[in-house]
């Protein structure tokens, strides 16, 4: 029966903190980046991202940083089956930061951890043999128990004859080599360790390891005489990792000097992180090496792989996408530092960010300065306009009824408990920045906009409306572009999606290329949002016109959500209609329409809280209505 996954990998996951400020002492770092750890946990996203389909065996704690762990692997498309959740420890933690490039300080919190607990009770047989292959790893051969559980693993494998891989993973302080303070220590040499991994080399088809892992493996502090001592036990293919001189592979005999085995092509970066390179090398390696490729190609998919992490800050974040790789090895980049590569980033950030239903229907209850005019017209408090922000969660919430595709647009300002309601459903949550009205944009609050945006939560879309017309002055124009690039850069830097809202129709005319062109301005100047917030077009020949600047910039964009304008449901959905016929059109992002008349009645006193909530409720689910008929139309014509 052929294998249900293609990899399963065994052993570590921890939680790395890494320090944000490089070129200091860890103990002067201020705050930290969160990302899934541990070299086996690392390997099966990496796997992943490169189109494998992987699993994990681990343990992981009964607390927030082990369901973190298991709804990451799920979000990379992890198989979860073989994590083990242990009500008795904690996640293993990991703090780590960037000195120097030559120095990575590091320390592991691994005192009686969860996936060092993991024992031959957490090796299930059937998810074993469902793989391909497995890759056990050397730490995990460091206590009695966990080296326990990799071994049987390697039985069911070869019994069921799966491949098995096995990563040297030599850290010495985990092996009790060395203290805490040893962390970034990659090699002590020890008798005992050697003899403690000769067993397992019998069983292997594949070896990795950096040259002082091999050392560990083959008993010698001569390369070449560690692998013909590896040789001498096993017929595994061995790959030497030799860092900026990529890789060696021995797949036969072991010829009479090192560079004589097989190689890839290198790939010379700036080095700004070598941890968690191997993990994005193994990953890469497996990718061809499972899917049979040449051993050349094999190399090149792991040396470039292994390029990309040393150039970025984090570990399994930073390892590439198989369409990012493949750009890569395509075109190269111009800059020696990858980080620095905007197309390639962008890739990068398109292709790993979380997933997204394909439909999005909003309501967009953002507003602040049209429910401040409104009060103030009516005579009530401002102070209560939170509460009916509140109401509109809920009136949000009784349409979409646990449903994904749905989603809201609300405020910090009068929003904040709204916020925190919205955050009890699974709805797509924007979240203005520009300052109500401003034209040119401006930045509501003033101060830093990236430290601002830092403090919201990851799943918030950053949303920015602006008023931009090709006949503006270009002084006006020159301002609101620069102010767009900043957060388009604020965007990427903190990991946030953005949605940009144009509207050209109330500063000029509006004709059928007018918006088309506006977005190709955009993005000839860089600018590629996850999503566009449009106004109504004026039929589907301007549609088409934008949704085919759309495709030719950027095949990532998630798409258009259509705005109303205050539009009477009506002319709404003849919008609708328009729209739909453009594949680009994701649904709509709608505020007035639906929200208007039950704000100005709860405001004055007229009606209650249930009637707001049932009047917003039924104009949402007409919108909403109406935009599958359309949608359904369009997909049948």
């Amino acid at each position: 029966m052929k294998p249900a996954l293609d990899v399963i990998t065994i052993g570590r996951a921890s939680v790395d903190l890494y320090g944000q400020q490089v070129g200091g002492r860890l103990e002067d770092m201020a705050s930290f980046s969160k990302a899934v750890g541990g070299c086996p946990a690392n390997i099966a996203i990496g796997t992943a991202r490169l189109g494998l389909k992987s699993g994990l065996v681990t343990r992981v704690g009964d607390e927030a940083m082990g369901r973190f762990i298991r709804e990451q692997m799920e979000r990379e498309g992890v198989a979860t089956e073989g994590i083990v959740t242990d009500r008795e420890r904690l996640t293993a933690l990991v703090i780590l930061g960037v000195r120097d490039e030559d120095s990575f300080p590091l320390i592991f919190y691994r005192d009686n951890c969860a996936d060092m607990a993991l024992d031959e009770s957490d090796i299930d047989e059937g998810f074993i043999a469902s793989a391909g292959a497995i890759v056990v790893t050397g730490t995990h051969f460091s206590r009695e128990t966990t080296a326990a559980a990799q071994k049987k693993a390697i039985r069911i494998a070869k019994a069921n004859g799966r491949k098995v891989v096995l990563d040297v993973d030599y850290r010495p302080n985990l092996w009790g080599l060395l203290g805490h303070g040893a962390g970034d220590s990659r090699y002590v040499r020890s008798d005992t360790v050697t003899e403690h991994l000769k067993p397992i080399l019998a069983d292997c088809d594949l070896v990795v390891g950096t040259e002082e892992e091999l050392h560990i493996a083959g008993g010698s502090e001569d390369t070449l005489a560690a692998i013909r001592a590896i040789r001498a036990i096993s017929k595994a293919t061995i790959v030497c990792k030799r860092g900026p001189m990529g890789c060696v592979v021995f797949p036969g005999a072991i010829p009479d000097f090192l560079d004589d085995g097989v190689k890839g092509p290198g790939f010379p970066v700036e080095v700004y992180n070598v941890l968690g390179a191997g993990d994005a090398f193994l990953s890469g390696f497996l990718r061809g090496w499972l899917k049979g490729e040449e051993l050349e190609t094999c190399c090149a998919y792991a040396n470039a792989s292994g390029a990309f992490a040393v150039s970025r800050l984090l570990c399994s974040p930073e390892i590439p996408t198989f369409p990012e790789l493949q750009h890569f090895l395509k075109t190269g980049s111009r800059h020696k530092a990858l980080r620095f590569d905007e197309d390639i980033n962008h890739i990068h950030w398109a292709t790993t960010r979380r997933p997204q239903p394909d439909t999005l229907m909003a309501l967009a209850i953002d507003h602040r300065m049209q429910l401040e005019a409104m009060a103030k017209e009516i005579g009530a408090p401002v102070e209560r306009i939170p509460d009916f922000k509140v109401l509109a969660v809920e009136a949000a919430a009784r349409v979409a009824d646990g449903r994904e595709g749905f989603g809201m647009l609300i405020d910090g300002t009068y929003g904040r408990e709204a916020l925190f309601r919205a955050a009890d459903h699974p709805f797509w949550i924007g979240r203005p920045v520009e300052l109500p009205g401003s034209r040119p944009l401006d930045f509501e609050g003033g101060g830093s906009l990236g430290a601002k945006l830092v403090e919201w939560p990851v799943g918030h879309t950053i949303k920015c409306l602006c008023f931009y017309h090709p006949d503006d002055p270009p002084e006006m124009k020159e301002r609101q572009e620069r102010d767009l690039l900043r957060l388009h850069d604020a965007a990427r830097r903190i990991g946030r999606e953005l949605l940009v809202e144009i509207i050209a129709g109330k500063h000029g005319p509006l004709k059928a290329d007018t918006v088309a062109g506006i977005l190709q301005r955009l993005y000839d100047l860089g600018i590629k949002p996850d999503w566009w917030k449009l106004e109504p077009q004026q039929d589907e020949t301007a549609w088409h016109a934008v949704g085919a600047v759309i495709t030719q910039n950027d095949p990532y964009c998630r798409g258009i959500v259509l705005l109303g304008l205050e539009a009477p449901e009506s002319e709404l959905e003849a919008a609708f209609a328009a729209a739909a016929s453009e594949p680009q059109v994701k649904g709509f992002a709608v505020g007035r329409t639906i929200f208007n008349d039950a704000a100005r009645r709860w405001l004055k006193g007229e009606i209650s809280d249930e009637a707001a909530i049932a009047d917003m409720a039924g104009r949402f689910q007409r919108l909403v209505d109406a935009w599958k008929r359309v949608s359904a139309r369009s997909k049948a014509a």
